[in-house]
């Protein structure tokens, strides 16, 4: 398994699929690196040579932010807009929905599951 900027990519997949495994990098950006280095989009991931490899990861290193890097830079943006408490920041501190979906009758990945309040006792029994 070829291991790019920590990444161990797969062996039995392209090595145009294997390189979205890298958080940060999706087909069109892998597509883009791949011919950049000069390296075959159809070559396996057990099949690279360690210089193409190091040349996957100069380009990678080169021109492109991802994995932890990317990850600390995104969480540092929503942190700035809870600071600056804007309707996006305040949407993420609450934990609803950011970019204007419907809440009354879905956005349960992001409120979670239900909590059910019980209704109200009816007080004809109660004598």
């Amino acid at each position: 398994m070829p291991r790019i900027v920590g990444v161990d990519v797969p062996n039995d997949k392209r090595i145009v699929v294997g390189l979205t495994y890298i958080f940060g990098i999706g087909p069109f950006s892998a597509e883009q690196i791949l011919k950049e280095a000069q390296v075959n989009p159809e070559a396996r991931g057990k099949d690279l040579s360690e210089d193409e490899v190091s040349r996957i990861t100069g380009v990678l290193d080169r021109s492109y932010v991802v994995e932890g890097q990317l990850r600390r830079q995104v969480s540092q943006n929503i942190a700035r807009l809870r600071d600056i408490g804007c309707y996006r920041g305040i949407r993420h501190r609450r934990g609803l929905p950011v970019r204007g979906q419907n809440t009354q009758s879905n956005a349960r990945t992001r409120k979670g599951p239900r909590k059910t309040v019980a209704g109200k006792k009816s007080v004809k029994g109660r004598h």
